[in-house]
């Protein structure tokens, strides 16, 4: 039975359709998880100051069934095939003929796309499953913080606790670099961010990129991360002098940096060790 899964003409269209079916649930969590979290922060704060939660309707990952934002139809199971759907409709509902965002399926795709690689790359085995828990849960981070530059501790705490869990094993590094890693991530933005403010006055980033960049490191050991810290500022700052320069945007206007730590953490999943190696010659 495994043989037959390993082979190549099954395992391949295999990680394409659970890529891309996984691509879709992301979809609704990157929708949805942001509205539940503003939710309960209202529940709580109406709780602490006596008053009644405000009403809303019920509202979850699983349920209600999905439905277009503006007419309310239901989609129904023949529109909610991934890429499939979306280009036989043409991008719109098929009740009212509104547009679908072009993002559904970009990250329908994009999923599809790197789940068939960490197929490819890692093969069947503990470490593919690893690798593709680790690239959909910092792909839904990159893209809620590029929305709501919120990183939600619903993700980025299981995502380091599945980290330490994993390499008890050495799945990916052995336990006392990604124990270190944990620790060296998070203290290590968490001292950019104190400098940052205490020279400032300012708060220079959340710590949802704290708790992000400590998981990293549980996940690929304490040696990914100046890699990953170099790669993420550089791009980040390139980005951002971009947005100044050639968008007119203001200097004052945040840029999520989760993104770029996703971004980095995920070439370091595939290319950890010669990025690591390309460090130290650079240094």
């Amino acid at each position: 039975m495994i043989e037959s899964i390993s082979d190549p003409r099954v395992f391949i269209p295999m990680a394409i359709v659970v890529g891309l079916s996984i691509g879709s649930f992301l979809n609704v969590v990157i929708h949805r998880l942001p509205i539940i979290l503003e939710r309960d922060w209202q529940a709580q704060c109406a709780e602490l100051r006596g008053e009644a939660a405000p009403a809303s309707e019920p509202l979850g990952l699983a349920f209600p069934g999905s439905h277009c934002p503006r007419c309310n139809a239901p989609i129904r199971p023949i529109d909610n095939i991934p890429l499939l759907s979306y280009a036989w409709l043409r991008g719109r509902c098929r009740a009212c003929g509104a547009m679908i965002s072009l993002r559904y399926p970009v990250v329908e795709a994009l999923t599809g796309v790197l789940t068939v690689f960490a197929a490819w790359r890692f093969g069947l085995s503990l470490q593919l499953a690893g690798a593709c828990l680790f690239i959909w849960a910092v792909l839904a981070l990159a893209i809620i913080d590029l929305d709501t530059q919120l990183l939600p501790d619903a993700i980025t705490m299981p995502l380091l606790w599945c980290g330490l869990l994993l390499n008890l094993w050495g799945v990916f590094t052995d336990l006392r670099s990604a124990v270190i890693g944990a620790i060296a991530g998070y203290l290590a933005l968490w001292a950019v961010y104190w400098l940052f403010k205490l020279a400032t006055g300012k708060e220079g980033m959340g710590y949802g990129d704290f708790k992000l960049l400590g998981a990293i490191g549980a996940w690929l050991g304490w040696q990914v991360l100046p890699v990953v810290v170099l790669l993420s500022s550089v791009v980040g700052a390139a980005v951002g002098i971009g947005l100044i320069v050639l968008a007119r945007r203001g200097r004052n206007v945040p840029i999520p940096f989760g993104p770029y730590l996703a971004a980095a953490g995920a070439l370091s999943l595939f290319w950890g060790r010669p990025l690591i190696e390309a460090w130290l010659r650079l240094i």
